[in-house]
């Protein structure tokens, strides 16, 4: 991203929360490179370079600050369609892909040679792969740091370092302190849960998210109560399945989420932050979507298109929606939660996890009609699990899009509205658009919404009484 030198220095005079994590300042005077909303006196225009990103700024010999946190900072979401591949594979580093695997790997989950995604990557980023991941590394463990009290060696392992003896090392060299110094500013009390926040750029409109999710709320997995969103969550780390629990509510005052996480989860930290920043829409940009977007935007500025935690239960949901009425669909999903889901411990009210790919694959298709899935809907979730599950088909937004719509298109009985759902929501599709007029007459409104499909289709349901799909 080609950055604006004086735009730039006239955002950050302003402090302007929108432009977030949009930019970074470095000061040469300090070494030091902060948010552009940094509350810090604004240093000198000739003291400034701007960066695009933390990891080109911690390249160029600049070290984070400590008063507004770069690791807080909002992401930069998908926003052009040619820097896809680049996106996908910052995405799968930020879900600590390269913690276990090498480049190679990478690549190939992406779709591309390993020199092609060397090259655009640099040209998208300005960093290396390996530099971007490092930076990661470092910033997930400094949050750790500051805002929890696990111990050095669970932080170091929790945020990707193969070693103890090498975190300490690449950090003393990266920021000339010793990570215990961080810690000694941490007064956060010992607990069977961690908290961490996670920033946006405003407006956010958290009553409007609550509402959406109350509405598709899967009983013992899902929950909300008051102003917070809990739920159940599973993750891998090191092989093998965790289970624990998430709960998210907002922190206006601060332009942020504060995210509490069971200490099960503690190990993979790091992906399933990432995973809450998609599931929220934390990387939004309100102030280009909703210009674009225009009058259809005016009454619910900052509106998020809610993204998945898990790509194979927003699947789950699509085809379950399809044809059901919304209360009917939701009960049907609680029931192949309650009869096929892993049973966790979690607070109140949550009880389970949602099945995985690997278990609804196993599963006879008559055990699914019994839960009140359609026989077609039900063939079709045992054939989109055996996809998932045997990896012939991702649902993450690293997946490489053409040949996944095309994949799921290719499942009898998965129409074209579940597909555009999975899009936006499993996929992070943005131009994705599962309007319920889809399957008889298209909104003749949809083309002046492109690129930005997906956000029109909620503020479509967001006007309408019925939220007739889950």
């Amino acid at each position: 991203m080609r950055l604006d030198p004086d735009l730039c220095y006239q955002t950050l005079l302003a402090k302007d929360r929108r432009f977030d994590g949009w930019f970074f300042v470095g000061v040469s005077s300090t070494g030091i490179y902060c948010r552009p909303v940094c509350p810090v006196r604004t240093p000198k225009r000739e003291n400034c370079r701007f960066f695009a990103n933390a990891a080109a700024a911690e390249r160029a010999g600049f070290r984070p600050c400590l008063r507004c946190r770069p690791e807080l900072a909002p992401g930069n979401g998908l926003l052009d369609v040619s820097s896809r591949l680049a996106s996908a594979a910052a995405a799968l580093i930020d879900d600590g892909f390269l913690d276990t695997g090498n480049l190679a790997d990478l690549a190939a989950r992406v779709g591309v040679t390993d020199r092609h995604l060397r090259r655009i990557f640099d040209a998208e980023f300005g960093v290396s792969l390996l530099a971007f991941a490092q930076t990661r590394r470092l910033l997930t463990a400094r949050q750790l740091l500051t805002d929890t009290r696990l111990p050095i060696g669970t932080v170091a392992l929790a945020a990707g370092f193969g070693s103890v003896r090498r975190f300490n090392d690449l950090f003393l060299k990266q920021y000339g302190l010793n990570p215990q110094r961080f810690r000694n500013g941490a007064d956060v009390p010992d607990a069977e849960s961690m908290t961490f926040a996670l920033g946006y750029r405003p407006p956010f409109r958290w009553p409007e998210m609550l509402a959406f999710l109350a509405h598709r709320c899967i009983d013992g997995v899902e929950r909300i109560d008051g102003d917070t969103y809990s739920r159940t969550l599973a993750a891998t780390h090191g092989g093998r399945e965790i289970a624990g629990w998430i709960g998210v509510r907002h922190a206006p005052q601060r332009y942020a989420l504060d995210v509490t996480l069971s200490i099960s989860l503690a190990p993979a930290v790091g992906p399933v932050l990432a995973r809450v920043r998609r599931f929220f829409d934390l990387a939004a940009r309100p102030d280009l979507i909703d210009a674009h977007l225009g009058n259809l935007a005016a009454d619910a500025p900052g509106l998020r298109v809610p993204g998945a935690l898990d790509g194979f239960e927003i699947a789950v949901r699509a085809i379950v929606g399809q044809r059901l009425p919304r209360p009917d669909a939701r009960a049907a999903l609680a029931r192949i939660a309650a009869r096929f889901g892993t049973r966790t411990v979690a607070p109140a009210g949550l009880d389970r996890l949602f099945p995985s790919a690997a278990i609804l694959a196993r599963t006879p298709v008559c055990a699914l009609e019994q839960t009140g899935v359609a026989p077609g809907d039900a063939q079709a979730l045992v054939a989109v699990a055996n996809e998932v599950s045997s990896v012939r088909v991702t649902l993450d937004p690293a997946a490489p899009l053409d040949e996944t719509l095309a994949a799921l298109r290719g499942i009898r009985g998965v129409g074209e509205w579940a597909v555009q759902y999975i899009a936006m929501r499993a996929l992070g599709w943005p131009n994705a658009f599962p309007d319920d007029a889809t399957a008889a007459q298209p909104d003749r409104r949809a083309p002046a919404w492109q690129p930005w499909r997906a956000y029109a289709a909620v503020h479509l349901w967001n006007r309408s009484e019925q939220h007739a799909r889950p």
